[in-house]
């Protein structure tokens, strides 16, 4: 994630904020620029940009920015679309029958909107179900009980389906400590599910499923005898030595999800840490040392990538020790987990130096 500041008193803001607390102005997204800025209320419910880029250009708020406050995302005046484009991926919102869902739909889009800020770093912003049916992404977030049903949360052809309980902390940690995981997170979730949409997208069918089955397996085994295998007998002993997780042992398609997801944290985490100007230098030669973060999205060299990342969680996790919490970073990376994740950067380093014609992805 960058760093923003308020386009009119250069105050630093945040990527969720709808107002600066500094000059009170309204703050909104825009994707064709990927940052926060700054608005002047104009006439007839349209909001004037005070970005010297576009300085006077009108723009209008997302219909959920307006009227549900669960979004900040901003549109073009003349855009045919109420909905900003994150808000158009999602098909299904909870019944908004109590406050407590309204606040699980918010952290829920909230959630989204950082996937799909990471996902344009990369060239992999998707394309909505409306626009293409066969090959686009959607989302429907569903509560548990309503007919009856328990909700799943998984990826059917492009369709993410999330249980919004995963959207409340005390819930999400029950399941964590249940399932015996390490890391949990709503933004782990829709990390991991836009995984399996982007192995459909990027590597089935393509130049790459022979390395990927090299790496990751045979995706052709059968999926639900392999998850009945994994619950009913848990992961393989030596999991560690080979997954980045016990459940991307379960199956090559969850292999590559939970690696995937993996990816996007690294990178969003890099990103920050490089838009912060973190660096750090030792006292002892031979300890971690960063000089200037290497970004994932600006290199083809994922041995950077990997030495500036093992330093960074170096300082994640001593600092919080400091303050007496949990490690931030409860993985160890061992190389067959590396070397997956080298795959995983490599091509999507191919989609950003040499974008093709993907379906279900919009060009840039």
């Amino acid at each position: 994630m960058k760093t923003f500041h308020c386009d009119k008193c250069s105050n630093q803001i945040f990527f969720e904020n709808t107002l600066c607390f500094h000059c009170n102005s309204t703050l909104g997204y825009q994707t064709a620029t990927r940052s926060i800025n700054a608005f002047a209320e104009a006439e007839n419910g349209l909001w004037r940009s005070l970005h010297r880029r576009d300085e006077g250009k009108l723009y209008k708020k997302c219909q959920n920015y307006v009227e549900h406050n669960v979004c900040n995302w901003m549109l073009p005046a003349d855009d045919e679309h109420d909905l900003c484009e994150s808000c158009q991926l999602t098909v299904v919102i909870p019944a908004l029958t109590s406050e407590k869902n309204h606040i699980l739909w918010s952290r829920l889009e909230a959630a989204k909107r950082r996937l799909l800020f990471s996902l344009a770093t990369l060239n992999l912003t998707p394309a909505s179900k409306e626009t293409e049916p066969e090959t686009g992404l959607a989302f429907q977030f569903l509560e548990d009980g309503v007919s009856d049903q328990h909700v799943m949360t998984g990826h059917d052809n492009g369709l993410i389906t999330l249980n919004i309980a995963e959207a409340d902390p005390a819930e999400r940690e029950r399941t964590r400590e249940q399932m015996h995981e390490r890391y949990r997170t709503l933004l782990g979730h829709f990390r991991h599910e836009s995984g399996h949409y982007y192995f459909d997208r990027l590597v089935a069918d393509s130049e790459w499923i022979d390395e990927y089955r090299a790496l990751f397996g045979d995706e052709r085994q059968d999926y639900g005898e392999a998850l009945k295998h994994h619950y009913n007998e848990g992961p393989p002993a030596d999991w560690a030595s080979r997954f980045v997780s016990t459940y991307a042992s379960s199956h090559p398609w969850e292999d590559w999800a939970e690696t995937w997801a993996h990816y996007l944290h690294m990178l969003d985490t890099l990103e920050t840490a490089n838009a912060c100007g973190l660096s750090l230098h030792p006292v002892k030669a031979d300890e971690p040392e960063i000089e200037k973060i290497t970004l994932p999205s600006k290199t083809d060299d994922f041995d950077d990538i990997q030495r500036d990342w093992f330093a960074l969680t170096y300082v994640l996790n001593s600092l919080n020790r400091s303050i007496g919490m949990p490690d931030s970073y409860p993985f160890t990376l061992s190389t067959p987990v590396l070397e997956k994740l080298g795959f995983v950067h490599k091509v999507v380093r191919a989609q950003i130096k040499a974008p093709v014609a993907v379906p279900g992805l919009v060009q840039p």
